[in-house]
C-alpha cells in the first residue's frame, strides 16, 4: 500500500476540520466569499440573530469587502450596535483570517444570549471557527455546548465528529455520524465522512458500505470520489483510484477536495521510486 497517499487521502475530515465546513446548516459561519471554495452540495447561508438595516449592510459586506464589514462593525459596536455588532465583526475576523478571535467572541456573544436557539447557533459557529484555527479540542467543547442545547441537530453532531476525527477520536466520530444519519439518512457529507472515520478504524467493509450509500444519493459528489479512490488505492487498483481522482478533480477543480485528489493523483503517478 502506498502510505503516503493513504495519509493524504484521509484528510477528507482533517481538511473539512481546518476550513470549518462540515455541514450546510443554516448557523454555518462561512460567508460567500469562503464558500465559492468549500465542498459540499449547496453554500451555506448567514445565520441571523438581529435585525435591522445595519445587520443587514454589515453582513452583506462580509463577502466582497470583509475588511469594511469589519471596520464597519468595530464602529457600530463602540456606538451600542449590540449583539448585531458583535457578531458581524466576529465573522469579519473569522473571514480575514483571524478565527480565533472571531471564535472568542462567537462564545462571549452565545454566553450573554437569552435564547437557546440563539446559544446553540453561535456555539455552533464558534465550534466551527475553531476548528478554522486549528483547534479541535476547542471546537468539540463548543459544538458540545451547542448539542446540550440542540441535540438533534444533524449538523451540529457532523461537526463535532470532524473535532472529534481530528482529535484521532475515531470511534466517537462515528458515533456522532451515525446519530446525525439516524436523524436524516440522506445526509450525503455524513456518510463520506463516516466512510473516512472507518477506514481510519480499518474497518474497510463498512467504509466501503457507506460511501457506496453516498453514491447511491448522489453519484457525482467530489468528496466520495476522493475516498472511494482510496478505498480503491488501498485495495491495490490504481487504475479505479485514478479515474475517481481525475473526476473529483474535474467536479472540485478549485477546492481542498480537488487539492486533496490532485496531490494523491500526482503520489500515484510518481511511483514506486518516489515513496
Amino acid at each position: 500500500m502506498d502510505k503516503r497517499i493513504a495519509c493524504i487521502g484521509g484528510g477528507i475530515l482533517a481538511t473539512m476540520a481546518a476550513m470549518g465546513c462540515g455541514s450546510n446548516r443554516d448557523h454555518s459561519l462561512i460567508p460567500a466569499s469562503r464558500a465559492e471554495s468549500l465542498p459540499g452540495p449547496a453554500k451555506p447561508s448567514l445565520p441571523r440573530i438581529a435585525q435591522g438595516e445595519d445587520y443587514d449592510r454589515c453582513l452583506g459586506m462580509l463577502g466582497s469587502d470583509p475588511q469594511g464589514a469589519y471596520a464597519f462593525a468595530d464602529a457600530w459596536e463602540a456606538t451600542g450596535g449590540g449583539d448585531g455588532a458583535m457578531h458581524c465583526r466576529a465573522l469579519a475576523e473569522i473571514t480575514l483570517g483571524t478565527p480565533e478571535k472571531g471564535a472568542e467572541r462567537m462564545e462571549k456573544l452565545a454566553n450573554g444570549s437569552p435564547g437557546e436557539a440563539a446559544r446553540a447557533s453561535l456555539y455552533g459557529q464558534a465550534g466551527q471557527a475553531w476548528l478554522m484555527a486549528g483547534d479541535p479540542g476547542r471546537a468539540f467543547g463548543a459544538a458540545t455546548l451547542a448539542l446540550s442545547l440542540t441535540p438533534d441537530d444533524p449538523g451540529l453532531l457532523i461537526d463535532r465528529s470532524i473535532a472529534a476525527a481530528s482529535l484521532e477520536r475515531y470511534d466517537e466520530a462515528v458515533d456522532d455520524l451515525t446519530r446525525a444519519l439516524d436523524l436524516d439518512p440522506r445526509r450525503v457529507d455524513a456518510l463520506v465522512f463516516r466512510g473516512a472515520a472507518w477506514r481510519h478504524l480499518n474497518q474497510m467493509g463498512l467504509a466501503q458500505d457507506d460511501i457506496d450509500r453516498a453514491f447511491a444519493l448522489e453519484p457525482e459528489n467530489a468528496d466520495a470520489l476522493l475516498e472511494r479512490g482510496i478505498l480503491r488505492q488501498r485495495r491495490g487498483d490504481r487504475e479505479g483510484a485514478r479515474r475517481d481522482w481525475e473526476r473529483a478533480i474535474t467536479l472540485a477543480p478549485s477546492n481542498a477536495t480537488g487539492d486533496l485528489a490532485q496531490q494523491n493523483l500526482s503520489l500515484l503517478e510518481a511511483g514506486p521510486s518516489r515513496r
